[in-house]
């Protein structure tokens, strides 16, 4: 799992807290993709999802449906491997965006992740695409994901669960979902 430690200030001044969960703040809301492709995929979603439901300080979780998708490589999309099933969960929630993410990759782990390979098929794969308008650009938690705007198997599910959804720094989902056309 990713150490917690404190983030360099982000935009506005604001500085992001290293372990403070910010139970008396506001709660946002939080973009979380699930993939899986090893496996009963749509049972491993759906036991993250309730993973997900009983964290601390989540207030809240809507999910898309869950969409299938061929598995992405570095050279492409690769139809030999096992395809992804892929969904979106908002999370409304009080916790600290560092402290989400070690959550999200304790529930990874607890489905048999193993991070060997960044391309590689997996059990289990949760990535925190969008939290509230924070951005950061800290090796260990970007936000929003760098490279979410370029991922159907992202935008489409997030389109699903909130068709007016927006990713910071990029605009209108359905907009960027768009501009990828049929080759995404």
């Amino acid at each position: 799992m990713t150490p917690i430690r404190p983030l360099p200030p982000v935009p506005r001044g604001r500085r992001l807290p290293a372990l403070d969960p910010r139970p008396e703040d506001e709660p946002l809301e939080a973009v979380v993709a699930l993939g899986s492709n090893l496996g009963d995929t749509t049972a491993t979603i759906d036991r993250a999802v309730r993973a997900i439901r009983r964290l601390p300080l989540v207030d809240d979780v809507r999910v898309s449906r869950i969409f299938r998708t061929v598995a992405l490589r570095p050279d492409g999309p690769d139809p030999e491997a096992p395809e992804f099933a892929n969904a979106v969960a908002i999370v409304t929630t009080r916790l600290a965006p560092q402290v989400l993410l070690g959550m999200l990759h304790a529930i990874e782990e607890e489905h048999g992740r193993i991070r060997a390979e960044r391309w590689g098929d997996r059990t289990l794969d949760l990535d925190l695409i969008a939290y509230g308008e924070v951005r950061s650009d800290d090796e260990h938690l970007m936000l929003p994901h760098p490279r979410a705007f370029e991922r159907a198997f992202v935008l489409e599910p997030w389109l699903d669960v909130d068709p007016d959804a927006v990713l910071p720094g990029r605009g209108r989902v359905a907009d960027l979902l768009a501009a990828l056309g049929d080759g995404s």
